[in-house]
């Protein structure tokens, strides 16, 4: 059967994550998370606080950068990259554990820095970065102890029957026999369990269970033999303090002479104990930094790396003054570097001919930037402030200027008696037309010659006159002209009755013209019927502004907008005089006080009064 970390036989307890012996991971505290600010300022910039008594420390960058990890202690001494000098990769002990820093190749690897320990710490730390560049995140986790948690440095300090986080200790008698034990090492780290924080339940009080079988002792030896020191280990370093280690043998007591430990008593072996050895100062060195990155992505450019004067004492790397140093030859800390040949501008046909014949223009070549392997690429790989003209000016001395005619028409302009042939002139360049008359002089070549079909001979056909101008100026109208019936005859013409023609397709009268567009117009209806036929009445249109497609528009000018609503029939309203509308009776205004009107006999017989009451009636309902 096997040990479990409690060291019974049979037992199946493992040390959990928390470094408990058969806990249950719940006695600790995984405290992870990711810093991601952006940072604008260059140096050191706190990420994270390390408390007292956490284990599995890890501080990773998420990327490579240009920046770097440092470490301190609360008291403020540095522990990593320090004072802005960076050290070396390595192992470097601060807040009582050795924490082992990580830097990858700057060229091979992607990965960032990294800090890892085991701890425990016994103080504060705090996790700085020397911010250079943007922040690619940076990964923190560590584990610290939970509530109720007893670790060892405690119980080795403890008084006889004093409380531990709530727990009453053990007794006077049961710590006496713990202090007789050897102390404790743990099985996953090899370190003493001081330095540790493992619990291991079934220690604290010492007692076997009762159902445990006692181990077999082996039986007592001959005491013809003993233990003897016959030497120490090598040192661990040849200078700056290192650590060796008495070396027992089991010897025979009267010959010494070297014989199988089986022949000693293993209890009573001693335990080899620490011993410093080589304390003298190793010689200061050189330690060199890695190269930067070069300073330009093709061509001669230049690199740095840091170079820092170091010496080793007690497992510790010191920067010291560069003075100690001086019996060796300092590297360099410049050197020229150069990843790939710049490309470079290619001019690859030679210059076109001029783009006139005479007088300035412009000619052209074709320039490319190609890499040095000889692929075309784009401009912005090589240096634009050296790029050759691919294009400029060219002068082919003046130009003369000449008339350039065109051959005269094949059609006479008269289909009989005396015509013209007509043909184009203009003054021109050899190379560009359209150009004005001076230069080709005032002699301008004729640009009509005459011609003649022969006589005309009585010949009937329908004469059109000239278009009128368009009836508007914007927008659609039309055009008038006259077209008659004549006959042709030797210097005159006859005009004949349309008829004469009418076996001739006439020529059109009229014909639409459209000058420009209008924009938005106003257009109204006609006036409405006026409300009254005297007196003052009003009469009102619809008023609209439309686009030349005859859509609505906002585009009119608001002053110009004609109006809706006018007066109409202002004049008075003058009674029809109606000779056979007379008063019969001389007292008729006694039957409008009356009010008979309304009866026909007494209409009849006083017309002429009713008829003006019923006027000045209908003329005062019109003005309310």
């Amino acid at each position: 059967q096997s040990f479990g970390c409690d060291d019974y036989l049979g037992s199946d307890k493992v040390i959990d994550k928390c470094g408990i012996c058969g806990g249950d991971n719940t006695a600790c505290k995984v405290v992870s998370g990711v810093f991601k600010h952006t940072l604008t300022n260059l140096g050191y910039h706190k990420i994270v606080e390390i408390p007292e008594g956490a284990t599995k420390i890890n501080i990773t960058e998420m990327s490579k950068s240009n920046n770097y990890l440092a470490l301190r202690s609360r008291s403020g001494r540095s522990i990593i990259n320090g004072n802005w000098a960076i050290d070396r990769p390595g192992r470097y002990e601060g807040g009582g554990t050795m924490f082992t820093y990580k830097r990858p190749n700057e060229i091979s690897s992607t990965a960032g820095e990294s800090f890892l320990a085991d701890g425990p710490t016994n103080e504060v730390l705090d996790v700085y970065m020397i911010h250079q560049q943007p922040n690619p995140g940076i990964h923190y986790e560590y584990i610290i102890p939970g509530d109720n948690v007893i670790s060892p440095q405690l119980l080795a300090h403890r008084r006889p029957g004093e409380h531990l986080n709530g727990q009453l200790g053990m007794t006077e008698s049961t710590n006496q026999e713990d202090e007789d034990l050897p102390r404790e090492t743990d099985t996953l780290t090899g370190q003493s369990a001081g330095t540790f924080p493992v619990i291991q339940p079934g220690r604290f009080p010492s007692h076997q269970p009762e159902n445990q079988v006692p181990a077999m002792q082996p039986p007592r030896q001959n005491r013809e033999h003993n233990w003897k020191q016959i030497g120490k280990t090598e040192c661990t370093t040849t200078c700056g303090k290192g650590s060796q280690y008495p070396v027992f043998h089991c010897v025979n007591r009267i010959t010494h002479e070297e014989v199988s430990d089986s022949y000693c008593d293993s209890s009573t072996k001693p335990i080899p104990e620490e011993e410093p050895c080589n304390l003298f100062p190793c010689p200061a060195f050189w330690d060199i930094g890695e190269w930067s990155e070069c300073s330009k992505t093709c061509g001669l450019g230049m690199q740095h790396r840091q170079i820092l004067c170091r010496q080793i004492y007690a497992n510790r790397t010191l920067t010291v003054q560069q003075y100690r140093c001086h019996h060796l030859e300092k590297p360099e800390t410049t050197s020229t570097c150069q990843l790939k040949i710049c490309s470079e501008w290619q001019i690859r046909t030679e210059w076109t001919s001029c783009s006139v014949p005479c007088g300035v223009g412009q000619r052209t070549r074709d320039v490319k930037c190609v890499s040095n392997l000889g692929d075309v690429v784009d401009d912005e790989e090589c240096n634009m402030k050296l790029r050759p003209n691919d294009i400029e000016n060219c002068d082919m001395g003046p130009c003369a200027k000449s008339w350039f005619l065109t051959e005269w028409s094949d059609r006479c302009s008269a289909e009989c008696g005396d015509g013209v042939r007509t043909r184009s002139v203009v003054c021109m360049t050899n190379h560009v037309s359209s150009l004005p008359l001076e230069g080709c002089g005032n002699n301008r070549p004729s640009e009509t010659t005459p011609c003649s079909n022969g006589p005309c001979a009585g010949k009937v056909e329908w004469f059109a006159g000239s278009w009128t101008q368009c009836s508007t100026e914007c927008g659609s109208g039309t055009q008038q002209r006259e077209v008659i019936c004549v006959r042709k005859s030797e210097g005159n013409f006859d005009v004949l009755n349309p008829y004469e023609c009418s076996y001739l397709e006439k020529p059109p009268s009229q014909q639409s013209c459209y000058l420009k567009p209008c924009g938005s117009k106003w257009f109204h209806t006609e006036w409405s019927t006026c409300s009254k036929s005297c007196e003052g009445g009003f009469r009102v249109r619809e008023v609209r502004c439309l686009s030349d497609d005859m859509t609505a528009s906002t585009q009119c000018d608001p002053q110009l907008k004609p109006e809706e609503k006018e007066t109409c029939n202002t004049q008075d309203c003058i009674p029809e005089i109606d000779e056979n509308c007379k008063d019969k009776y001389y007292n008729c205004n006694v039957v409008v006080q009356a009010r008979l009107c309304v009866y026909s006999y007494y209409k009849t017989a006083c017309c002429a009064s009713c008829t003006r009451v019923a006027n000045r009636q209908t003329g005062f309902l019109g003005h309310r």
